[in-house]
């Protein structure tokens, strides 16, 4: 049966809200469905999502191509894409994840509230091309360039420019997410030390220090600000930086939280053997054993597992965000991913670092990295479980973990969850001449792809026929950041 002809594009007018959409075909949770009607409530979130509507009502915007849901980019440090591209070099006889780190930063040691908002709106735009709708972002850059933290204002500022507020720089994200129309969850980082037994930070260190209490009231902040399409959680950027009791503090004020709680956790193999001679155990184990966790925690890349900690946090129903790009960007290793998704736990993709932008490649390097370890394909495939697709377990398994990861209700073409979707190219070249049941296969493993045709967030279309209307203005903000953070290079 063919579909009705389009009334109108789904682009037809940038930020607008439509009432009813109408897909010939549309990811939903359970997968892909045919001739889905979506209707928007006035609050920006569907309304109702039906299947099997031959005809939909007068004035529904028809589209001529499959409709997906966005995802949650579940971990970003926006200041980072200042340096994605600029560490590729290597000048001297090893490079690793602390060198990488000591050379970006550099950018951390510099960086404005102004430039962090011109880098953070190119990114956020980038990341709408990629298929986010939603950023959380771990947001451990607090202080001016001396480590002091900017000036006391009263109520809260209208612009990155007002760089009196202790929040300037959790403002200039704000502002940058506003002005690309994509979604922020902002986690203010408890951060304190430079590692296992050291007192305090190191000198390019000093703009990161916030202690729990600062932490807890720059997310009471935030949140109480209103800002459209943002709000705040509250993250602790490490065991090594953060020690027991503030990290205890930090949950005990957070007891009637219900926003995410994230951490970075078992990245690297020294991080491990640190923590284990400094606690007597390993990164996840002391969490697990503290009990700290619950479905609140999104644990950040948890490289480094073994199956006694898979079981611990699936038992406490946490989280795990996966980022694929980053981490062998960094030399990190390989997750067990079987094992976490053999154990049910949820599971997020975030691009970090930002080398890649696209959630896509993220996926597609997340079963990549899995098939050369094991020197099998499609590792991430469960036949006997009836899940034969490796694009579609994993796709299915990110969206079910994002509501939590975002501290949003719900998440998908989904009743009662935020508006967000995308409209793929239909002459998108990974398509042409594929079955149908094939086509979120053929979006992930043939590459490379257009960026998305259209998408919305929370009932809008913030790109419309591949076009963002603040593309050229953006794109020239962030070229003069980048000329002033690397003029001498």
């Amino acid at each position: 049966m063919n579909p009705p002809q389009p009334s109108t594009t789904a682009g037809a007018r940038h930020g607008e809200r439509p009432v009813c959409l109408w897909a010939p075909r549309a990811w939903l949770p359970e997968g892909w469905r045919e001739r889905v009607l979506l209707r928007i409530g006035a609050d920006g979130c569907w309304a109702e999502v039906s299947t099997g509507v031959s005809q939909p009502p007068p004035g529904t915007h028809v589209l001529d191509a499959p409709l997906l849901p966005g995802l949650v980019n579940a971990h970003s440090h926006a200041f980072q894409r200042a340096f994605a591209g600029l560490a590729e070099r290597r000048e001297t006889v090893a490079d690793d994840f602390w060198s990488w780190r000591d050379r970006m930063y550099r950018v951390a040691q510099r960086v404005t509230p102004e430039q962090l908002s011109a880098i953070a709106a190119q990114l956020y735009v980038e990341l709408l091309r990629g298929g986010y709708t939603e950023v959380c972002d771990f947001h451990y850059l607090q202080h001016d360039v001396d480590g002091r933290p900017y000036g006391d204002s009263h109520g809260e500022p209208s612009s990155a420019a007002a760089n009196t507020d202790p929040l300037a720089l959790s403002w200039a994200l704000a502002d940058a997410a506003e002005q690309a129309g994509l979604g922020l969850t902002l986690l203010p980082v408890l951060y304190e030390r430079a590692g296992f037994g050291e007192i305090g930070l190191r000198p390019d260190q000093a703009r990161f220090a916030l202690d729990a209490q600062g932490v807890w009231r720059a997310a009471e902040r935030i949140n109480r600000a209103g800002r459209c399409g943002v709000r705040a959680g509250v993250a602790i950027h490490s065991l090594r930086a953060a020690a027991p009791a503030s990290i205890h503090h930090l949950r005990e004020l957070a007891s009637d939280f219900t926003g995410p709680i994230h951490i970075h956790v078992a990245e690297q193999a020294a991080e491990l053997a640190d923590c284990l001679a400094a606690t007597g155990a390993r990164p996840m184990a002391w969490l697990a054993r503290e009990g700290l966790l619950d479905p609140r925690w999104q644990l950040i890349h948890a490289t480094h597992s073994e199956p006694a900690e898979i079981d611990a946090v699936a038992a406490s129903g946490a989280g795990v965000v996966l980022c694929p790009s980053t981490e062998a960007n960094l030399g990190d290793g390989l997750s067990d991913l079987p094992g976490w998704l053999a154990a049910g736990v949820p599971l997020t993709i975030g691009s970090d670092s930002h080398v890649t932008r696209n959630w896509r490649e993220e996926l597609r390097w997340l079963d990549y990295g899995q098939r050369l370890l094991y020197r099998q394909r499609n590792v991430s495939a469960a036949p006997q479980l009836g899940l034969p697709s490796t694009a579609e377990r994993l796709y299915k398994r990110v969206q079910a973990g994002s509501a939590a990861a975002a501290g949003l209700r719900r998440w998908g073409l989904v009743a009662g969850a935020r508006a967000d979707a995308l409209l793929a190219d239909p002459l998108d070249p990974a398509l042409l001449g594929m079955p149908a049941s094939r086509w979120l296969d053929a979006l992930v493993f043939s590459s490379p792809g257009r960026p998305w045709s259209d998408v919305m967030v929370a009932g809008r279309w913030v790109i419309s026929d591949s076009r963002h209307p603040h593309t050229e203005a953006i794109a020239r903000r962030f070229d003069a950041a980048m000329q002033t953070l690397w003029a001498d290079d």
